[in-house]
């Protein structure tokens, strides 16, 4: 091997390590932050019977898609519980939602600010860009390094993975939404705050919801990878069967997983669907008003 002569990775090695020495009670103080919101949402999911939760997935599926599809959710969720994975689907499930609550926390006012700012949708495209291309594993590290082991730096490296649709996808749907509804809407006298939250975010919702979507769909996935780290859930069964080479527990937790996925895909996807994404009465009103202008 060549000797290097730009060597990067101790400049890396040197940051964490700083990081480390100047700033461990902050991390230590968001670790803590970030652990009871997990196991809050974790005890919620828990706190019901198996039944009663698989009525709830079985009650949204059939609200938002139909019969065929809650039938196909009750079918998946029994056959989880079958071959008893039940409670680690439950785990896997905790973390996503903690994952993703917290992505678009943070994701989507910062697509906001980037739909409303060029100057910031500048400045974190290559971010982005870095976020989403770097190989997942790879945030495991510095998160271990951090945090610990555990369900911590397993959420940490997931929300950094996932949040970039997130971001991405509110930014791109706002500054979709037709300019002329919007200056429609400054003519009716609408303030700032009032044209995002009754204008441009209702008619952006589809792109929102998509990008809510795809940030559930890289969180599961990155939920899995994280049982490298202790995070829990189906992770660790998938992980063990790479272990032992065992090819049934891999099938069996890898099937509960997938199953999972199609579940959360589906009923997520539903809420995009521009016939089914709701508007508010000022955004109605708006569209209302410019197509009777039209007209």
């Amino acid at each position: 091997m060549s000797e290097k002569k730009l060597d990067l990775g101790s400049w890396v090695n040197d940051a964490v390590q700083h990081l480390l020495d100047n700033y461990s009670d902050g991390f230590d103080s968001i670790g803590k932050v970030v652990n009871g919101f997990s196991e809050g949402i974790e005890w919620l999911l828990l706190l019901p019977p198996a039944w009663l939760l698989i009525a709830i997935f079985v009650g949204l599926g059939l609200w938002r898609i139909g019969f065929k599809f809650a039938v196909f959710t009750a079918v998946a969720f029994v056959l989880i519980v079958l071959t008893g994975f039940w409670e680690q689907t439950v785990v896997t499930l905790g973390l996503t939602f903690s994952a993703t609550l917290i992505s678009l926390l943070l994701g989507v006012p910062l697509g906001i600010w980037a739909a409303r700012s060029e100057r910031v949708a500048t400045l974190i495209r290559p971010i982005l860009d870095f976020m989403q291309t770097m190989p997942a594993f790879v945030y495991l590290i510095p998160a271990a390094m951090l945090f610990g082991l555990g369900r911590v730096p397993g959420i940490i490296a997931t929300v950094i993975f996932a949040m970039p649709p997130a971001v991405r996808l509110t930014a791109l749907g706002i500054r979709q939404v037709n300019k002329e509804i919007i200056e429609a809407g400054h003519s009716f006298g609408c303030t700032p705050s009032q044209l995002l939250f009754k204008v441009q975010l209702p008619n952006a919702m589809p792109s929102i919801m998509a990008g809510v979507n795809q940030t559930i769909m890289m969180a599961l996935s990155m939920v899995i990878i994280a049982s490298m780290v202790g995070a829990g859930g189906l992770g660790n069964d998938v992980l063990a069967s790479i272990q032992r080479l065992d090819i049934g527990l891999g099938f069996e937790s890898g099937m509960a997983v997938v199953l999972l996925a199609i579940i959360l895909d589906r009923i997520t996807e539903s809420f995009g669907t521009p016939k089914t994404a709701k508007r508010s009465r000022l955004s109605r009103w708006v569209n209302g008003k410019l197509s009777a202008t039209k007209a």
